[in-house]
């Protein structure tokens, strides 16, 4: 049975435009919803804190940014790979505010990040690389330590991206990091295997939902 007196739960990207009708759709994202209500509704974890996507318009993922590129193409971004996105998460708009169907009321944190045009950002944790070579920290990872949180619990959208980084990350800066495996959705199903194996490989856990409910 799972202790969750110093856990947090991760919100990753709970946003209109990764859900059915938004710019960058993750199929079904929208069915996470429920589940991911109930857990805050019954104030499992005694922390909670979400990202958020929040990009200024022209930022460095889009397509759109880059003359004759188009969304899922890959490009060489400061010696990494970067995916060229559509167009999301712009800052302001009613498709990147946090979905207005979940409930936030005990949501103590949003960490905003992609707001640097020129750099992309997963993690919750960390930004993906910049001009320096290095991946600059959020500031979540001091927050969570200073609280003695020692594990942090993941789900959101999407599984294969800001979820499965934010994870990794989790485990790299030393808390127990668990995937809450059916409350998060991907943007290629045909990713699920070998997200699952770089997730054990990086120590970090995969659980579903239900098991949580004799952790309290």
């Amino acid at each position: 049975m799972a202790d969750l007196t110093r856990a947090v739960l991760l919100l990753a990207d709970i946003q209109p435009d990764f859900m059915p009708g938004g710019k960058l759709p993750v199929a079904n994202g929208a069915d996470i919803l429920t589940g991911i209500n109930k857990l805050l509704d019954a104030e499992l974890f005694p922390h909670t804190v979400a990202t958020q996507d929040w990009h200024p318009p022209g930022h460095i993922s889009f397509a759109s940014s880059h003359d004759g590129r188009a969304p899922f193409e890959v490009i060489s971004l400061y010696g990494e790979d970067q995916v060229l996105w559509p167009d999301h998460c712009i800052q302001g708009t009613d498709s990147a505010a946090l979905h207005a169907d979940l409930h936030l009321k005990n949501v103590e944190m949003i960490v905003r990040k992609g707001w640097d045009p020129r750099v992309d950002s997963y993690s919750g944790f960390r930004h993906n690389w910049n001009e320096a070579g290095k991946r600059p920290p959020t500031g979540l990872g001091g927050y969570l330590s200073e609280l003695g949180i020692e594990d942090a619990y993941v789900c959101g959208l999407a599984r294969d991206v800001c979820v499965r980084w934010t994870a990794e990350d989790a485990a790299t800066l030393g808390f127990n990091a668990t995937v809450i495996w059916d409350l998060t959705r991907p943007v290629d199903a045909a990713s699920d295997d070998e997200v699952r194996r770089a997730l054990a490989a990086s120590g970090v856990r995969i659980v579903e939902s239900a098991e949580l409910w004799g952790a309290a």
